[in-house]
């Protein structure tokens, strides 16, 4: 690939992976960050972004971290629903493919363990202390926080919406986030969906993509 090509790719946030992706898949699970996505020619369209089909690229495009480079670029067509979406579909993606990410010029790897990682359950509505207080089985404290057995849960009102939730909007009044945090990643994703089922809410991770099983964080 050439230098023209290689100055092209980090025009946008990317995800560089070390196998090309299978169309399916990659529409599979982009849909996780907006449901509505959907294939346009090789590319994938989501909430005003695109994602351009992969392309393979030369190793110094991650440091040389991979010997093969497929990169799927990143770029926004439009108002971005919150801010850094199309990073964060750069990096939920290169996550579930286990590549890493490049923006700006940066490399990281959305997996690392000592990036601060967990989940979050976004509400339709605040649920209130008492309800929120029985189904995690912790204490309410201060700043809206609780604390639980090996993880802490703080409720945050939702200035954005994510794509994610589209399914919560018609009936929405103040859409309501309960991020959690914790070291054991599998019981903060259990509890997560735990939560989203008992209040109708929606479990997503860091990146605001569906979370569909625990493992999902791992």
């Amino acid at each position: 690939m050439g230098w023209m090509a290689k100055r092209r790719l980090r025009t946008g946030p990317t995800a560089a992976v070390s196998a090309k992706p299978d169309p399916a898949e990659l529409l599979r699970i982009v849909q996780l960050a907006d449901p509505d996505a959907r294939a346009d020619g090789g590319d994938i369209l989501a909430a005003d972004t695109r994602i351009h089909a992969a392309v393979e690229a030369e190793p110094e495009l991650v440091g040389g971290e991979l010997e093969t480079v497929w990169a799927l670029r990143v770029a926004a067509e439009g108002p971005l629903p919150f801010d850094y979406f199309d990073r964060y579909l750069a990096e939920g993606i290169a996550f579930r493919l286990g590549g890493l990410a490049v923006c700006r010029g940066e490399v990281s790897d959305p997996s690392d363990e000592d990036v601060q990682r967990g989940a979050a359950v976004i509400l339709p509505v605040r649920p209130a202390d008492e309800e929120l207080a029985e189904l995690l089985e912790a204490e309410p404290g201060e700043d809206d926080a609780f604390e639980g057995a090996g993880f802490r849960a703080v409720v945050v009102p939702l200035k954005t919406r994510p794509p994610a939730v589209r399914d919560l909007l018609p009936f929405a009044t103040e859409l309501t986030a309960v991020e959690l945090r914790g070291d054991d990643l599998e019981k903060v994703g259990a509890l997560a969906l735990s939560l989203a089922e008992g209040l109708q809410g929606i479990a997503v991770d860091r990146w605001c993509f569906r979370i569909d099983a625990p493992g999902d964080l791992l």
